[in-house]
């Protein structure tokens, strides 16, 4: 029998299943480190890292041997038992963070409505907010998932249209703007939502000291900060958690992607004391969440993130792929941004789109992805070395070059 092409399997997905998402026409079936190769054999530096999932590398050892080791013996339980990963999980990543109390779901969006869940809860029951009057503010172009809840408070019209009604006790501002958070808060405000970088929108970063300031305004009017570093968490900034840039703690911050190294759906919940001690049993939970094949994995993630300098190298990695970047500034580059290797490439409007430049880079072994229309994002696993940036500088160089 021959073997199926890959144009066979892309026209198996678009036959079967739903076009939510447009992928570049590449159909991957290996990983290691920083590599991945399609069916073909072709060899493409990853420059996504899976949306910041395997900032570890693909099929990092020492992960894969713990999720091996794990599956063999216990993989799930759910929390009606207990098992003898979460414990250690827990202190661990409390040991690592400086978190009070931790709780363990599965994807990021699950983390983001559990958030807003809990702090809800929190200012009916601590704060004296009225019942169903508790606000939520969050920020223009923000990304925090796509269910319902969180559709219902974004700004992107894609992400909205058609799937409403939307739950109420949202309100929405300008990102890096604190004098509109102050504005807004009134005594039923019971958190602020934000991404420290909003990586979906572009990579955009705020002014500096606007977490600093956040956190103050937050403090003064009894209002907890919840900083989504679901993308930027875990070392993909530079530092452990994108928060550290301005020497801020979040009452809740929310972790996944690179929690499990790409592995497995894991997410967290970090939070004081204050707000996670109001959930009681039977108020909120997930069957999958917590479960020892999970916890196993995410222990060995964080591990080989901090043991193998991951972090570091992302911070010198970053510092040096963002000055080189933006010597590469032609006739279409509009900026050039970025924080540790959390990076992107904005096109003038007139200069073609994101798309058709991703497409290019994918011709000469580079796989990024475009995010709106005329920005590219460059995240690759921060275990890159100086001599693959280089490696896809030249190339971003010569597609820029090429370009009409």
């Amino acid at each position: 029998m021959a073997k199926p092409s890959a144009q066979q399997f892309i026209d198996i997905e678009s036959r079967l299943g739903a076009h939510n998402y447009k992928p570049l026409d590449v159909v991957l079936s290996k990983g290691e480190g920083v590599w991945v190769w399609d069916m073909d054999g072709n060899r493409y530096l990853d420059c996504l890292s899976s949306y910041s999932a395997v900032n570890q590398g693909h099929c990092h050892p020492k992960i894969r041997e713990a999720l091996i080791n794990q599956a063999n013996r216990l993989s799930l339980t759910s929390r009606a038992f207990r098992n003898d990963q979460l414990a250690p999980f827990y202190e661990e990543i409390c040991a690592l963070t400086g978190s009070h109390k931790v709780l363990p779901m599965n994807s990021g969006a699950e983390a983001v409505e559990t958030a807003v869940k809990a702090v809800r809860k929190w200012g009916y029951e601590m704060k004296g907010v009225a019942e169903d009057a508790a606000e939520v503010i969050v920020c223009e172009n923000n990304f925090h998932g796509r269910t319902i809840a969180i559709v219902g408070f974004s700004t992107d019209p894609m992400a909205r249209i058609g799937f409403g009604p939307f739950a109420p006790g949202f309100k929405v501002i300008p990102f890096g703007d604190s004098a509109a958070l102050e504005a807004v808060i009134t005594p039923n405000t019971v958190a602020f939502l934000v991404e420290p970088i909003q990586g979906e929108a572009g990579v955009i970063i705020p002014p500096d000291g606007y977490l600093r300031r956040v956190r103050e305004i937050c403090t003064k009017n009894d209002v907890m900060l919840i900083l989504d570093e679901i993308q930027t968490g875990l070392g993909r900034t530079g530092k452990l958690l994108a928060e550290e840039h301005e020497g801020i703690e979040a009452d809740l911050t929310l972790v996944g992607k690179a929690l499990s190294g790409g592995y497995y759906p894991v997410s967290a919940v970090l939070s004081n004391r204050e707000v996670l001690g109001v959930l009681k049993p039977g108020e909120h939970g997930s069957t999958f969440g917590g479960n020892p094949l999970a916890c196993a994995v995410a222990r060995a993630s964080l591990k080989v993130l901090i043991e193998e300098g991951m972090i570091d190298n992302a911070r010198e990695q970053g510092a040096y792929f963002l000055s080189e970047l933006e010597k590469l500034k032609t006739n279409q580059v509009k900026q050039v941004r970025g924080i540790g290797l959390m990076l992107a490439i904005e096109l003038h409007t007139d200069a073609g789109n994101a798309r058709s430049l991703c497409e290019a880079l994918k011709d000469n072994g580079v796989l990024c992805k475009e995010t709106h229309e005329h920005t590219v994002r460059f995240a690759p696993p921060l275990i890159i070395t100086r001599e693959q940036v280089d490696w896809v500088l030249e190339r971003v160089d010569q597609v820029l070059r090429a370009a009409p």
